[in-house]
């Protein structure tokens, strides 16, 4: 017996050894400037960046596959402290404007037309399933709450006429309702920005209106009386520059669908 368990221990040392020795030989020296980045991150691990958490992306930083400003969540002031650890010079590439996300459609069950009745999932994903949703209008929010359930930070909440609210003052922009949303209706503006196009809709005036009351028809009587040049129409969809915008709300009183609103 003694002499099985002193083979069996001495082939335990041996290996023991040779790992020891690998270890040495092969390892992997990790930058300190990796755990510097990532103690000033904001911790949201929210995969905004396009990395796989704040470790993803200060590595990506440091191997000078990301740029210094590509954390939304923390913006400007966390792209300055990355730079000092860098040694480099920071530049204001990011907007000084915190973006927010806004949810931009109007089309509430009071004006928006539905092809059926869903009482499945109450996920908007689940929902695009079953002949692209309930929803008449195949750009409009499905109003399922998906956006509520993937936001981190309890931002969303869903509004009595089933369009979800987002409080901009809680927002991160970390943009993952805007990844989670299948209908692409939530957008990143400019916070503080008020008035906003509340359409998603490509299809030309006729179609649109058979399904939605307030939805754009692209008629460009806003981009007309638009002081600012700010407004211009795209694939039958007016779309504001929020960053020129001054919020005179002449495009408002001229819309005939009521498409265009001031949300406060």
């Amino acid at each position: 017996m003694i002499i099985p368990i002193l083979v069996i221990g001495g082939i335990g040392v041996v290996f023991g050894t040779m790992l020891a020795i690998a270890s040495v030989i092969f390892a992997v020296e990790v930058d300190p400037r990796v755990d510097a980045i990532n103690e000033i991150l904001p911790g949201a691990n929210c995969g905004a960046c396009g990395y796989p958490g704040c470790g993803g992306f200060a590595e990506a930083v440091v191997g000078g596959k990301a740029p210094i400003t590509g954390c939304p969540v923390g913006r400007q002031k966390t792209a300055d402290k990355i730079a000092e650890i860098m040694g480099i010079e920071a530049k204001s590439s990011t907007q000084d404007t915190k973006m927010v996300a806004r949810v931009i459609c109007n089309g509430t069950s009071e004006v928006a037309k539905e092809k059926f009745i869903y009482d499945g999932v109450k996920d908007c994903v689940s929902a695009m399933l079953i002949d692209g949703g309930s929803k008449a209008c195949k750009y409009g929010c499905l109003g399922l709450a998906t956006c509520v359930r993937e936001c981190p930070f309890d931002a969303i909440t869903m509004g009595e006429n089933g369009i979800p609210v987002i409080d901009e003052e809680i927002c991160t922009s970390c943009q993952k309702c805007v990844i989670a949303c299948p209908k692409d209706v939530i957008r990143m503006v400019p916070q503080g920005s008020q008035v906003h196009v509340l359409c998603n809709s490509i299809d030309k005036g006729a179609s649109t209106m058979k399904v939605c009351k307030v939805g754009c028809i692209g008629c460009r009587k806003c981009a007309k009386v638009c002081p600012e040049q700010c407004i211009t129409v795209e694939n039958n969809l007016a779309v504001i520059d929020n960053f020129k915008c001054t919020a005179c709300e002449k495009c408002i009183g001229e819309c005939p669908t009521n498409a265009i609103k001031k949300v406060q």
